[in-house]
C-alpha cells in the first residue's frame, strides 16, 4: 500500500475553492463561452454513501464513502478512489474536476470523477479492508460501470483493492455479462486484467514532462539535483526513473519524516528500505531534517508528490529550485502559484505533469475492451507520445496567450470541452 499519509493533514483552504479560482482565471483569460462556463462550473452528480462493515472482532462499524462525477461530455467518468481520513465532499469535488481537465489535456475519451472513503486504512487489517471495500462497491451499485464510470487507484489504494472492487462488481452482474465488464476498474493486478506499466505510469509521466522541460531550457538532467515530497507510488517511481538520467536525489520527505544527503540518495536502495519499514525515517545513509529544511533545500527540481495545498503563501518563499514538477494533485494553491511565478520558478502543472496515470488507465481499459494485452514497450511508447503531445499543446497555448503554464493547461482543456459542447449542442 502506498503510504502517502497515516494521519489527517490540516487543510489550509478549501481545495475546491482553489479549483474554482483557477478555472475562473482561465475562463476569463480565454473568454470561454458563458453558457458552457455555467455547465463546467458545476459537478454533474455527487454521491455520498453511508455503509456498514464487519470488523474482525465481530462488531459493526459505519463508514462514509464518496463518488463525485464532474463531467462526461468527452467519454465515461474516470478517476481514482482514495482511502484517507481527510476525504470529504469538498476534496472529492476538486479532484473530480481536475480529472476532467486532465483527460481533456491528454486527449483521451474520458470525463472526470473521483471518490473515496473517509478512513485511516492503516488502522484496519487486510480482511477488514477487503470487507470495507466490497461493501463500498456494493453501496455504489450502478453508479459505476465499464462504459459509465471507471474507478482506479489513488492515495492509499492498491491493485489488490482494485481486484476486490472488480470481483464485487462482477458478482452483481448477470453471469453471461461478466466477461464484458472487466474494464469497470483500472489499476488491477496484471493477472486480473491489469496493464503493464500502470504501477509506474504517473511517475513516468512526471519524468517525461521534466525531460521536455529540460529540452526547452537547454538544461542537462545529467548531474541535476532534485528533491521529492511524498515517497509513495508517484514520488518513488519518479525518483527511480530520474536515476538513469544521472540526476541526483538530495532530499526526500514522507509522512514519517524527511532526510537529506548532499552527495545523493540512491532511489533503489531507499525504495527497498521504505518497503521494509514503511517510510524514509531512520534511513542511515542520509541525515534527518525538518519539513521547512526540505522545502528550502537548494536543488534544480522539486517534485511535490504528496497531498494538496503544500505550496502556499507561507511555504512558497522557501523554495530554491528551477522547476516544480507537480506529481500530486493540487500541491500548489493559487497564492503559492503567484509567489513561484514572481520568483521565476517554472511550474509543470499537475493536470499535465501527473496525467500519465489516467493515460495508462485508458490503455488498460482499451486492452480489456479488445481482449488484448500490450507489452511494456508498447505501453511506454504510447504514453510518451500522449504526454509529449499534451506538453507541446500546453507550451504552444502559453505562447499564444502569453500566460503562465497552469492557465495555459486549463485553456487547452477548456477549449476542447468548449468545442465538443458547441458541436453537440445542449439537449433538448
Amino acid at each position: 500500500m502506498a503510504k502517502e499519509s497515516k494521519k489527517t493533514i490540516k487543510k489550509h483552504a478549501s481545495v475546491y475553492a482553489n479549483v474554482v479560482r483557477q478555472f475562473n482565471k482561465a475562463a476569463d483569460f480565454m473568454k470561454l463561452d458563458p453558457e458552457i462556463r455555467k455547465i463546467l462550473a458545476k459537478t454533474t452528480t455527487e454521491i455520498i454513501v453511508n455503509f456498514p462493515a464487519k470488523m474482525d472482532d465481530g462488531t459493526i462499524q459505519m463508514f462514509t464513502g464518496y463518488r463525485v462525477q464532474h463531467n462526461n461530455v468527452l467519454g465515461p467518468y474516470k478517476g481514482g478512489l482514495r482511502y484517507h481520513p481527510a476525504v470529504d465532499i469538498d476534496e472529492v469535488r476538486a479532484l473530480a474536476t481536475w480529472m476532467t481537465w486532465k483527460s481533456a489535456i491528454v486527449n483521451i475519451p474520458f470525463g472526470g470523477a473521483k471518490g473515496g472513503i473517509q478512513l485511516n486504512p492503516f488502522k484496519y487489517s487486510d480482511s477488514e479492508l477487503q470487507r470495507i471495500t466490497r461493501r463500498f462497491t456494493f453501496a455504489l451499485g450502478s453508479n459505476i460501470g465499464p462504459e459509465y464510470d471507471i474507478p482506479a487507484p489513488d492515495v492509499n489504494t492498491t491493485a489488490q483493492i482494485m481486484a476486490w472492487i472488480l470481483d464485487t462488481y462482477l458478482s452483481t452482474q448477470p453471469p453471461q455479462e461478466r466477461q464484458r465488464c472487466t474494464h469497470v476498474i483500472t489499476g488491477k493486478p496484471i493477472e486480473a486484467g491489469g496493464s503493464l506499466g500502470r504501477d509506474k505510469a504517473t511517475g513516468q509521466g512526471v519524468v517525461f514532462t521534466i525531460e521536455e522541460w529540460a529540452k526547452d531550457k537547454g538544461f542537462s538532467l545529467d548531474g541535476a539535483t532534485y528533491t521529492v515530497q511524498g515517497y509513495g507510488n508517484v514520488g518513488s517511481w519518479a525518483s527511480l526513473l530520474l536515476k538513469p538520467h544521472g540526476s541526483k536525489l538530495i532530499a526526500v520527505e514522507d509522512v514519517t519524516g524527511a532526510i537529506a544527503n548532499a552527495k545523493g540518495i540512491d532511489p533503489d536502495d531507499l525504495n527497498v528500505y521504505v518497503k521494509k519499514t514503511g517510510g524514509v525515517k531512520g534511513y542511515v545513509k542520509a541525515r534527518p531534517i525538518g519539513h521547512k529544511t526540505l522545502l528550502s533545500t537548494k536543488a534544480d527540481i522539486f517534485i511535490p508528490a504528496a497531498l494538496e495545498n503544500q505550496i502556499t503563501a507561507e511555504t512558497a518563499p522557501l523554495l530554491n529550485v528551477k522547476v516544480v514538477a507537480e506529481g500530486a494533485n493540487g500541491p500548489t494553491d493559487p497564492d503559492g502559484d503567484e509567489i513561484l511565478q514572481k520568483q521565476g520558478i517554472d511550474i509543470i502543472p499537475d493536470i499535465l505533469c501527473n496525467a500519465g496515470g489516467v493515460v495508462v488507465s485508458y490503455f488498460e481499459w482499451l486492452q480489456n475492451k479488445r481482449s488484448e494485452f500490450w507489452d511494456l514497450e508498447e505501453v511506454d511508447n504510447k504514453l510518451h507520445k500522449k504526454i509529449v503531445n499534451a506538453y507541446e499543446r500546453v507550451r504552444d497555448t502559453v505562447k499564444e496567450f502569453k500566460t503562465d503554464w497552469r492557465t495555459g493547461a486549463y485553456i487547452v482543456a477548456l477549449r476542447r470541452l468548449e468545442t465538443v459542447y458547441k458541436e453537440r449542442g445542449i439537449f433538448p
